[in-house]
């Protein structure tokens, strides 16, 4: 079992239940055609890539009443040197690997290419000898939002804030709505408690000021360009240190895998990539009966 399975909530089980519920809601007119004679069913990769979503493809099988056996760890680098690499093994009913290939194919694939880009994202991290943290966004895909921050982890990215109940982050609409970045933390710090951080989302040094001022553990420095951004890095360190204040920096705004090695800037303790999920290639597999 990959190592990464044991952050699953067992809620997962029934997603893939309702998914496969979806896509027959009837009668399974192919699965007729080939009937329930025991088959074995050969999972490729096509493109490389890193391995992720294998607990998700386990549970899609073991739903239908298949088995299935891996050739390689979650998480591993696969390179398909003669077009296509054997990846795993599927058993079971021919009708019954059917049922459940599409469903498992399209996850495997997804979620395999966001570990993907955020495994190339890290290494780039590491080879510009950055030592913050590389994290996702919550532009996530409505219903599959699980698998997608599952794919981070997998490719050794930060999920960030899982959901609005994970961390208070105050954007510009908050701020607009309550009269200031100040109110609008005094709010918040109503209701968060102690163990939930708060992040502005902040346009200027000033603005980040005023947060941090007001309390906010972690400003999120947005839409700003590597040279502004290093400058209002350093100058917001400085008096925080003068201040004795502790604050986390985050860059954030249209920073993407062809751009990310100008933002690894000192003073920057986050930065993240709406693009780990958003316009991400999949890796290309097929699942293959053997005649």
């Amino acid at each position: 079992m990959s190592r990464h399975a044991a952050l699953l909530p067992t809620t997962f089980a029934r997603t893939i239940e309702d998914w496969l519920a979806e896509d027959i809601p009837s009668f399974d007119y192919g699965g007729y055609v080939v009937g329930d004679d025991e088959k074995e069913a050969t999972l490729y990769c096509k493109s490389e890539g890193i391995l992720a979503g294998v607990p998700f493809f386990n549970e899609v099988f073991r739903q239908t009443g298949c088995t299935v056996v891996w050739s390689f760890e979650e998480g591993a680098e696969i390179i398909p040197f003669d077009s296509k690499v054997e990846v795993a093994k599927v058993h079971g009913p021919a009708r019954r690997i059917l049922m459940g290939e599409r469903l498992a194919l399209n996850i495997i694939a997804r979620c395999s290419g966001i570990a993907s880009r955020a495994r190339r994202l890290r290494d780039l991290a590491d080879m510009n000898k950055f030592s913050g943290v590389i994290a996702g966004t919550r532009k996530t895909t409505p219903g599959f939002r699980l698998i997608e921050k599952y794919g981070m982890e997998v490719g050794g990215a930060d999920t960030h804030r899982m959901d609005l109940s994970t961390m208070v982050m105050l954007k510009d609409n908050h701020i607009w709505a309550t009269g200031s970045i100040t109110n609008a933390v005094a709010k918040a710090k109503e209701v968060s408690g102690f163990s939930i951080k708060i992040e502005v989302e902040c346009q200027s040094e000033a603005e980040a000021m005023e947060a941090i001022a007001a309390g906010a553990d972690i400003v999120m420095l947005d839409n700003h360009s590597p040279e502004r951004l290093r400058a209002a890095a350093h100058s917001i360190k400085s008096q925080c240190l003068t201040s004795q204040k502790q604050v986390l920096i985050e860059a954030s705004g249209g920073i993407t895998e062809d751009s990310a090695a100008e933002y690894m800037v000192p003073g920057i303790d986050i930065i993240s990539f709406g693009t780990m999920t958003q316009g991400v290639p999949h890796v290309d597999f097929s699942l293959k009966i053997s005649p």
